[in-house]
């Protein structure tokens, strides 16, 4: 009979130590800091507490309804109380919520509310890949 797996914590699948930004910042600044990094997601802070996300998608939405020479700050654009959760939020339930939901993805934070990772979408696909590869071969 096999032994089941205990099904891991979000920690061991996040990407730590995503990079932020702040709430006051311009949206061009935002643009370059994700080109440069090559990311989709940003948490927002604002005196170090997490009060949004912005995504990719958020400013493709707003880049369609500004006006040429209008300046927009993060926090016109971001999506405002993002999915948080804790580095030991189990798997399943973090990829169950993010799929019902269609969230891109979850905020990890510490109970004092630090931001401490990421975990996306292609995070996901990351951890799918891997159980593809432990659990089934090529035939």
């Amino acid at each position: 009979m096999k032994q089941m797996k205990q099904i891991p914590k979000i920690e061991k699948y996040m990407t730590p130590m995503p990079h932020t930004i702040g709430s006051k910042i311009p949206m061009d600044k935002a643009i370059d800091l994700m080109r440069t990094h090559r990311i989709r997601h940003l948490p927002v802070q604002e005196e170090g507490k997490l009060v949004g996300v912005l995504t990719d998608r958020d400013i493709k939405l707003a880049s369609s309804f500004t006006q040429e020479g209008s300046v927009l700050q993060v926090d016109d654009i971001m999506t405002p109380d993002p999915y948080t959760i804790t580095p030991q939020a189990s798997l399943d339930v973090v990829v169950a919520e993010m799929a019902e939901h269609r969230y891109g993805c979850a905020i990890v934070v510490q109970e004092n509310g630090k931001v401490v990772g990421i975990f996306t979408a292609v995070d996901g696909l990351r951890v799918l890949n891997e159980i593809i590869h432990q659990n089934y071969r090529n035939v």
